[in-house]
C-alpha cells in the first residue's frame, strides 16, 4: 500500500502542470518586443451629421458675436422638424394616403403617424377619426441630416428657385415652409409616385423671437428671399 502510494507520488512528481497557451502567447510576445496596434477609436466629431458640426463650430460662435450672448447655452437652436402631410383625397381613395404617408418616411427616414380627423364635416363627407393625412416629428441626428438634404439638394431643384419667404415666423422662433410637390427630394421616383402633393414643414427652434430664429436659419444655410 505505501509502495503504490510512493510510486504515484513519484510519478506525479515528475509531471510539470501544463501551461496554459494565452499565458505562452504573451510571454513569447513580450519576449519579442512585439505590440499589437491599437484600432482607433472614431471621434465624435465623425460621427456627427455635417450640419450638427457646422452649428457647433461655425454657427455658435457667429451668434454669440452678432447677438452678444456670454454663454453658448443662450445660443438658439434648432429643436426638432415637423413634416405635414394633408390629404383630402384620402376620403375618396384610402390608396392615395397610404402611397403618401410611404413617401413620407423616404423622405424623412422614419415612420410617420397617421393623422385623423377631429371632428366630421359633413359638406366633405368627413367623419370624425378618419384617416387624411399623416406626419412625422425628427429630432437630433435625424433632424440635422434632413434639414441639410432640405436646404442643399431639395430646395434648389424648384423650378425658377428665388429663396424661401422670410416673413413666414410665427413671432417666437419658429419657421413654417410650404412645398408644393415631393418630387424635389430625390430619393422619390416620379414613376412610383400615386398622385403629386405637398407638405408644411415646421422648423422648432429655442430662439425667443424672430430674428433670432431667422439668423439662425440663415446661418445654417436656409435660403432666404432677399
Amino acid at each position: 500500500m505505501a509502495k503504490s502510494e510512493k510510486e504515484s507520488g513519484d510519478k506525479g512528481a515528475g509531471k510539470k502542470p501544463a501551461a496554459k497557451p494565452q499565458k505562452k502567447e504573451a510571454v513569447a510576445k513580450d519576449v519579442a518586443g512585439e505590440k499589437k496596434p491599437q484600432a482607433v477609436k472614431p471621434s465624435g466629431t465623425a460621427q456627427r451629421p455635417r450640419l450638427k458640426n457646422t452649428y457647433l463650430g461655425q454657427v455658435v460662435p457667429a451668434l454669440m458675436k452678432e447677438f452678444g450672448y456670454k454663454n453658448p447655452m443662450q445660443v438658439p437652436k434648432v429643436e426638432r422638424i415637423v413634416l405635414n402631410v394633408g390629404m383630402g383625397e384620402a376620403i375618396q381613395n384610402v390608396k392615395l394616403l397610404e402611397s403618401a404617408t410611404t413617401e413620407l418616411g423616404v423622405i424623412s427616414g422614419q415612420k410617420p403617424v397617421v393623422t385623423k380627423a377631429k371632428k366630421a364635416i359633413a359638406g366633405f363627407k368627413l367623419r370624425q377619426g378618419m384617416p387624411i393625412g399623416a406626419k412625422v416629428t425628427l429630432r437630433s441626428d435625424r433632424m440635422y441630416e434632413f434639414l441639410d438634404r432640405l436646404v442643399s439638394v431639395a430646395l434648389p431643384r424648384i423650378r425658377d428657385f428665388r429663396g424661401v419667404s422670410p416673413k413666414a415666423f410665427d413671432g417666437r422662433g419658429n419657421y413654417t415652409l410650404g412645398l408644393k410637390e415631393q418630387l424635389i427630394f430625390p430619393e422619390i421616383k416620379y414613376d412610383s409616385v400615386a398622385s403629386i402633393h405637398g407638405m408644411d414643414i415646421t422648423i422648432v427652434t429655442t430662439a425667443r423671437t424672430n430674428d433670432e430664429g431667422k439668423a439662425l436659419l440663415r446661418h445654417l444655410g436656409m435660403p432666404f428671399r432677399v
